[in-house]
């Protein structure tokens, strides 16, 4: 069934709206995939703060140019779904990898993050990097080390000083007593 004119403006537009909102798009080809693990899919996506299109190639890359965006054109051929990351965009590359894992009819092709071309190893390589929350976490526990080393050294110190101070009161009280 063919599309109207009409209609592809609208879905060019709202892809620019998205590719406007999101800092990824990674582009999977699903030939084959039933609508129930499409569903599955979409759901999962969401879930990584993205949303999955099923799109039309020339229209996607009418909508990658009119953003600024680079095309991937080696890309775009066969039946191609377009994945934009609304949040972070490691999260929704290993959404879309451990998913094309369990489900060998979508295979995750390539992308594009921010301003560059992303090879399909460049999506896994995404996929495998630590959340930014893990990150956050890790950093934290770099900077925190130093003064937790610090507070250590002085607490040493104050209690060598007060085992010594004690000992001292110890041997008083004990010859006082004699």
């Amino acid at each position: 069934m063919a599309i109207t004119r009409k209609r592809k403006e609208e879905l060019v537009a709202q892809y620019v709206d998205m590719l406007g909102k999101s800092d990824a798009v990674f582009v999977a080809e699903y030939t084959g995939m039933s609508v129930k693990t499409m569903e599955t899919l979409r759901k999962e996506a969401r879930k990584a703060n993205g949303a999955v299109f099923v799109a039309k190639n020339t229209l996607l890359r009418i909508a990658l140019e009119q953003a600024g965006r680079p095309v991937p054109t080696n890309l775009l051929n066969q039946q191609v779904m377009a994945t934009f990351s609304l949040g972070e965009a490691p999260a929704l590359a290993k959404t879309l990898t451990e998913f094309a894992k369990k489900e060998e009819k979508l295979q995750v092709k390539g992308g594009v993050f921010g301003y560059d071309l992303l090879t399909a190893d460049q999506v896994k390589a995404l996929a495998d990097m630590p959340s930014l929350d893990q990150l956050r976490g890790q950093l934290l526990g770099i900077l925190s080390a130093p003064a937790r080393n610090i507070a250590s050294v002085v607490a040493g110190g104050i209690r060598q000083v007060v085992n010594v101070i004690d000992a001292y009161a110890k041997k008083d009280e004990a010859s006082a007593a004699a």
